[in-house]
């Protein structure tokens, strides 16, 4: 039986023992006087414990995780997001009041001892063997600091964190030997301003000024008396002391702490006992985190923004290691967002297309010439909640990228085509006979010297019957003839298209290859609004490709320190010749001065070109488009690939069959105008392209004007004569798309998700 003390009390070994069980369980630290009895309880066998000298010398404080402020390209903030939400301050910045408030409740004697409290040991002691418990710890806020650093660097792994917090006497060795090397390096009062930005608050507020903007909507500087101690009150046990949650036991805490300070005499009592008849005055902000805050209808771009950072070798070797900058915060990050385009976009998008709308719509602005991305946005916002059609898929976005699967451009990838025939050397008067309907020519030559063979027999056919040949290139365009561009694919072949593409970056949004087939010269391949924007920008900055580019800098503050990091950067290469650029665009000038996308038309002198694209059985319809300073891309549909758009409602209005030019036609027009307001308005490098004469036939395939009388032009009055197509609306109707092309030519087909999967290549 071990020896008692006379008076039937404790031995000194047993007390020892004792308050090495007790002090570990409640994260006090052994030092001084408690180090020795380790030996002599025989607790540092050989492998159970580092000797202490042998524990590493070098104090691993990570920089504290930040919030991150995401701004525009003016330097406005779009968003705030976060892993811990925490804004660090220096300790000038933080009230008297609080400073006094976490000392007085946490360690009383902060300012008198080292790394360790021999007093607070001793009392810990003395009170804990007395209750034969836990009763009080005796931790000093140098050591719980060390603990909380291990935490932060711990991150949100569980391993991690437990490992960080157990209650073993190693760690606790170590924590103490870590605890005595920040006192020499860093001094008291770095020390108090390190423990006040690490801390959590509670309501996922971690650091003073996060918590002091959380609970009372102010900054840290400018915390009362009260208020301070109501914080100061929380850091033990956030959760039990939740002023929102349970206000009383708050209450009750705080004025604990006021007493405390009284005691010290930080305040006098008459200070604190006014202080506790206060109400807790909370002026809750709730906690905002993610690109769910974006402001301007940003949600999506902000999303874009965080997929390039995840994403680009440039901000780390691996996923991981990105994910790990990211999650630190602290970063600012300023992007190419122009504030204007972005509410154009968003304006345009909510007059023409409703969140409650059976179809959607997706809509991207892109620069020439510099691959910035001014404004992204589309109807159904950024959220979680699919009852109110809220989504979190960018459906402007490839699927790497946090989009879909994408949607067939239909007739806007035939400029694509027709860069290509010009790159080969084709005239830009060249006219094939373009028939109503006919097979797919065979054989047609495809990259790797084979050859694509209709061995099916299929055919295709124009929109309208009255869309007879010979059509000249100009005309074709105009009307999107679809006979003329599969002539077109079937003279040059399929890889000068498919190599023409990669040169402007136009890829399937799902990541796989191009198909090589005659149907892409319909558009049947699936891709996203901010790919077709940005290709149809190689035309407007006269043949120069530049890869997209979301972000123009990011500042990245570290403890004191800030410091810039290296962004992408777009990298422009030449994709066709001035010339051929020049030309197409002259050709997609007639297709809104006289063609498919006269509703597109921005008037007021201001230049523009573009194309219209509808796919069979109508399930998506596109309009792209572009001045020579600005590039847009709008796509309507039903993601799901499931709503044929027609008889169908769309922003209020009712629409027996939807077209490129009249619902995505209308959204580029209004939102590009929006965004050009106050641009400089240059014109394009105009290409004298003469007519073809005569023409047969009418047919339109998208602008619901047709008038089936021969001219094949939209009021019967032919071209103006000029080489470009003019002329004005006039009035008709369009005959369901006729054209068919068996499945299995088709790379990608699926029957949900977020394809666009119908037979494409209408206007």
């Amino acid at each position: 039986m071990p020896n008692k003390r006379s008076g039937g009390g404790l031995s000194p070994t047993q007390q020892a023992a004792k308050f090495l069980g007790v002090s570990v369980l409640a994260g006090a630290v052994m030092a001084g006087i408690a180090l020795p009895a380790v030996g002599a309880l025989g607790l540092a066998a050989k492998g159970s414990v580092e000797g202490f000298d042998e524990l590493p010398a070098n104090l691993k404080q990570p920089p504290l995780s930040q919030r991150t402020t995401i701004l525009d390209s003016k330097g406005d903030s779009i968003a705030t997001v976060y892993s811990r939400d925490r804004t660090v301050v220096d300790l000038k910045e933080i009230s008297p009041y609080m400073q006094q408030a976490i000392i007085a409740i946490e360690d009383a004697r902060f300012y008198q001892h080292g790394a360790i409290d021999l007093k607070g040991i001793l009392r810990a002691l003395n009170r804990n063997a007395r209750e034969g418990g836990v009763a009080q710890g005796a931790s000093t806020l140098t050591q719980q600091l060390v603990k909380n650093v291990a935490v932060e660097e711990a991150g949100d792994d569980p391993t991690l964190v437990a490992q960080a917090t157990q209650q073993t006497l190693g760690r606790k060795i170590n924590e103490l030997k870590k605890a005595i090397q920040i006192e020499e390096e860093l001094g008291k009062k770095k020390i108090l301003e390190n423990y006040l930005n690490i801390t959590f608050f509670g309501q996922q507020a971690y650091g003073v000024e996060a918590g002091s903007q959380r609970y009372f909507s102010k900054s840290a500087k400018n915390l009362k008396v009260e208020e301070a101690a109501l914080l100061a009150g929380i850091v033990q046990s956030p959760s039990r002391y939740d002023p929102v949650n349970d206000p009383q036991e708050a209450t009750k805490r705080r004025n604990t702490v006021l007493q405390r300070m009284a005691d010290l005499g930080d305040i006098s009592q008459t200070e604190a006992d006014k202080a506790k008849e206060k109400p807790l005055g909370l002026h809750i902000r709730k906690p905002k985190n993610g690109c769910i805050t974006a402001v301007k209808g940003a949600g999506f771009f902000c999303d874009y923004v965080r997929e390039v950072f995840l994403n680009d070798p440039i901000f780390g070797k691996s996923k991981e290691d990105r994910a790990k900058i990211w999650n630190q915060g602290g970063l600012t990050i300023r992007t190419t967002m122009d504030p204007k385009a972005q509410k154009s976009v968003q304006a345009s998008v909510k007059k023409h297309v409703r969140q409650k709308d059976e179809v959607a719509t997706a809509a991207t602005i892109v620069e020439p010439g510099t691959g910035k991305i001014l404004a992204m946005g589309q109807s159904r916002p950024y959220g979680l909640d699919t009852k109110k059609n809220e989504t979190s898929i960018n459906l402007s976005v490839d699927e790497s990228m946090g989009g879909g699967a994408g949607y067939q451009p239909g007739s806007t990838f035939k400029p694509i085509v027709a860069a290509a025939a010009l790159e080969d050397g084709m005239a830009p008067t060249k006219s094939y006979s373009a028939p109503y309907k006919m097979e797919y020519p065979s054989p047609i030559s495809v990259c790797g010297g084979k050859n694509w063979v209709n061995t099916d027999g299929a055919d295709l056919s124009n929109e309208s019957e009255s869309e007879v040949g010979p059509y000249s290139m100009k005309k074709a365009t105009a009307l999107s003839v679809n006979t003329y561009f599969v002539q077109m694919i079937a003279d040059i072949g399929i890889c000068p298209v498919t190599k023409m593409a990669k040169k402007m970056g136009v890829e399937r949004a799902d990541g796989d290859k191009i198909g090589q087939n005659p149907s892409i010269a319909l558009g049947t391949q699936e891709m996203s609004p901010l790919t077709m924007a940005n290709a149809y920008a190689t035309f407007a900055s006269r043949g120069m490709y530049c890869t997209p580019v979301a972000i123009e800098s990011i500042t990245q503050r570290v403890g004191e320190k800030s410091k810039s990091l290296e962004v992408p950067k777009s990298t422009c290469s030449r994709a066709m010749s001035e010339n051929t650029a020049d030309t197409i665009s002259a050709l997609l000038k007639g297709v809104v001065e006289d063609g498919t996308g006269t509703e597109a038309g921005l008037g007021s002198g201001r230049p523009s070109a573009g194309k219209t694209g509808t796919t069979d059985e109508r399930y998506a319809a596109w309009f792209v488009g572009y001045t020579p300073n600005m590039a847009g891309a709008v796509w309507v549909g039903d993601p799901a690939h499931k709503r044929r758009m027609v008889n169908i409602p769309i922003g209020g209005q009712w629409y027996a069959k939807v077209f490129g030019g009249k619902v995505p036609g209308p959204i580029w027009r209004d939102m590009m105008t929006g965004a050009l307001e106050g641009k400089p308005n240059p014109d394009f490098n105009r290409v004298y392209i003469p007519d073809e004469r005569p023409d047969r036939g009418r047919g339109d395939d998208d602008n619901d004007n047709g008038n089936g009388n021969g001219n094949n032009d939209d009021n019967g009055n032919g071209d103006d004569g000029d080489g470009f197509i003019g002329g004005t609306d006039g009035g008709a109707t369009f005959p369901t798309p006729e054209f068919s092309i068996p499945e299995n030519w088709i790379q990608g087909q699926t029957n949900g998700g977020n394809n666009g999967n119908g037979n494409g290549g209408f206007g």
